[in-house]
């Protein structure tokens, strides 16, 4: 099969028979074997019925994962991804916002340019200028500061995917923004950027907040420290607790010996329990302690880890 698409969903009743009808033409017109799997989540509306008539009438095509609870836009993709069976992976969002006119160059990136992953952007965008443009900017600024990647719009629910790199990724939480990045670190090195028509939303409302920001953030460094020391928390713990505990062995020598100087000379000096640097040196030496205490508390727990020597094996001959 050549392409698999996966749709994630929620409360989008109203899209997803034009949707697939636009799909249809288009694999249709560039003779593409494919199939769309719609994973609802957890949608209140009449989604899941509109996907078993599309499924009634289209049975090779369609396939549809229906979730009992809302649980997110990321495990939506997971479970979507495990189920895929294309050389190309290709994910849209449901609202019509994203075209699958832009579907034949990007499966052609990743056939014939040889991408692992191709990103969409965004460059001409429909949304409210002040409260997704502007944030979305910083938002990616920041992110291609971080992970290296240029990419204009990480965060572009269109993307394209060689089938071997949505199967070497987990994707949780709220980590579907950084999919590119997640493909990275197991080792997909050839990640490009296509600008991709954005459309304005024809039906309902945008299901996410202001909030994804804030939480875009955290879960950035979250990404970037197990990148980093996941398999070696040791190195950052151990080091920043040493680098603490020195730091205030060295303040209270110099607080105790400055008394002892003082004691020696006959001038008379606080004691050394009314000094406020004292205090600040036992912190900074409790703080250090507790730091390498947790860096080593970590790699007990790396070291038993079942997954410890999971690494991604590209070929074996």
């Amino acid at each position: 099969m050549d392409i698999s698409i996966v749709v994630p969903l929620y409360n989008e009743e109203e899209s997803l028979s034009p949707l697939y009808e636009w799909i249809e033409r288009v694999m249709e017109k560039n003779n593409f074997t494919y199939e769309v799997i719609f994973v609802n989540d957890g949608s209140a509306d009449s989604s899941w019925k509109i996907i078993e008539k599309l499924k009634e009438k289209n049975p090779k095509q369609v396939r549809g994962i229906k979730f009992r609870n809302n649980y997110g836009k990321s495990p939506a993709l997971y479970c979507g991804f495990q189920a895929a069976a294309g050389d190309v992976v290709i994910t849209m969002d449901a609202d019509l916002q994203d075209s699958p006119d832009e579907i034949p160059e990007l499966y052609s990136m990743i056939v014939n340019d040889g991408y692992d992953l191709v990103s969409g952007w965004k460059r001409k965008r429909y949304d409210s200028k002040l409260a997704k443009n502007l944030p979305s900017k910083l938002y990616n600024a920041t992110a291609r500061k971080v992970t290296g990647l240029k990419l204009h719009d990480m965060n572009c629910g269109l993307k394209a995917y060689r089938a071997d790199v949505v199967k070497s990724i987990e994707v949780y939480g709220e980590m579907h923004r950084y999919i590119p990045y997640l493909a990275k670190n197991a080792g997909f090195n050839k990640i490009g950027e296509k600008v991709v028509e954005h459309r304005k939303r024809q039906f309902g409302e945008t299901k996410f907040g202001l909030n994804r920001f804030v939480n875009g953030y955290l879960d950035l460094v979250t990404l970037w420290f197990l990148a980093r020391f996941g398999k070696k928390p040791m190195h950052f713990f151990g080091l920043l607790g040493s680098a603490m505990f020195v730091l205030g062995f060295v303040a209270v020598c110099v607080v105790g010996g400055s008394k002892l100087i003082a004691l020696y000379t006959g001038v008379k000096a606080p004691l050394v329990a009314n000094n406020p640097y004292f205090y600040l040196a036992l912190t900074a030496m409790l703080l250090g302690t507790q730091l390498f205490l947790a860096g080593f508390l970590g790699e007990l727990v790396s070291r038993n880890s079942s997954e410890r020597n999971n690494y991604s094996i590209e070929k074996e001959i």
